[in-house]
Formats: structure tokens, sequence, C-alpha cells
């Protein structure tokens, strides 16, 4: 779950950093007043620390799981 979470939150900060570097525009900062407002900053903090979080997976061995058919 917390796997999951962290990789979304990190697919919407290269979104986010991606209309800055394309159009100049950063959306947190245009929903949530400002990149100085506090909840934008509550965002970027969250996207930057799911960033790191994913760090990890890139070293883990996962193992296929497998199914039990009924």
């Amino acid at each position: 779950m917390l796997d999951k979470t962290a990789l979304t939150l990190a697919i919407i900060g290269a979104l986010n950093w991606g209309s800055i570097g394309l159009f100049r525009f950063d959306l947190v900062a245009w929903i949530f007043g400002g990149q100085t407002s506090i909840i934008s900053r509550i965002i970027y903090t969250l996207v930057a620390l799911a960033g790191v979080w994913c760090i990890s997976l890139l070293f883990r061995d996962i193992e296929p799981v497998e199914t039990i058919e009924k």
C-alpha cells in the first residue's frame, strides 16, 4: 500500500515538473495558492518523501506472487 501511494505521489510530482519544464506552469502552486502557501509546501514535501521512498524500490528483490486457483 505504501509503495503504491509513494509511486502515485512521485508520478504526480513528475507530471508537475513536466508542466513546469514545458509550459512554465506549476499546477500545484496554481491549485493551492502559490508556491509559498502552506498546503503547497506540504504537497511538495510529501512528493519529495515519496521520491525518496521510491529509491528503495530499485534495490528490492521482488519475487512474483503465486496465485492459488480454486
